[in-house]
């Protein structure tokens, strides 16, 4: 199974930030993620065993419950692997270390269990465009350095599973298996 935990902005951030990148969506160059599969990504298990799923959800279950709700806001960006040579553009996290200790939980519980979490250090970050070929960014970097949304209060984490589309064009889909409150 593909499976990530997530954090889910909420709708008010969504449609702010959405609103600020509409006007550049006519622009050539990036493929615009729909606003409605943003997410910031706290770990990202490639191949999780179906098995492991149960003793994930409630090992996910136990982290968030003992992590407080945090403050965060979109603010800014960047690109992977870097901007010179860019393939993905994405949304940074003002606050997003706040957030570190909980990505850190989520991972740990994730290997515990079984489900090995891939990816190297956590960058809080919303994905919002991909590009079909390696590009300079710089462009599109200033244009979201000039961007600040609203705060928002990180209450929950989300457990989804990823499918990826059968058919050249088309959108994975994600089905929310588990929605898990933060405690404090």
């Amino acid at each position: 199974m593909r499976v990530f935990v997530a954090v889910v902005p909420p709708a008010p951030a969504v449609e702010d930030l959405d609103a600020f990148l509409d006007p550049r969506r006519d622009v050539p160059g990036p493929r615009w993620l729909p606003s409605a599969e943003w997410h910031v990504t706290l770990a990202f298990m490639a191949d999780a065993p179906s098995r492991v799923l149960e003793p994930l959800v409630e090992a996910l279950r136990v982290v968030a419950a003992g992590q407080a709700p945090v403050p965060i806001a979109v603010s800014g960006g960047g690109c992977f692997p870097d901007v010179t040579r860019a393939t993905v553009l994405w949304a940074g996290i003002a606050g997003g270390e706040a957030v570190a200790p909980l990505a850190g939980g989520v991972r740990s519980a994730a290997a515990v269990v079984g489900a090995a979490p891939a990816g190297g250090r956590f960058r809080p970050h919303l994905t919002v465009a991909r590009f079909p070929r390696p590009v300079d960014a710089s462009r599109w970097l200033h244009v979201l350095d000039t961007y600040t949304g609203p705060e928002w209060i990180v209450g929950e984490v989300v457990v989804v599973e990823s499918h990826l589309p059968r058919e050249r064009g088309h959108r994975p889909r994600h089905d929310v298996l588990a929605r898990l409150p933060l405690g404090g």
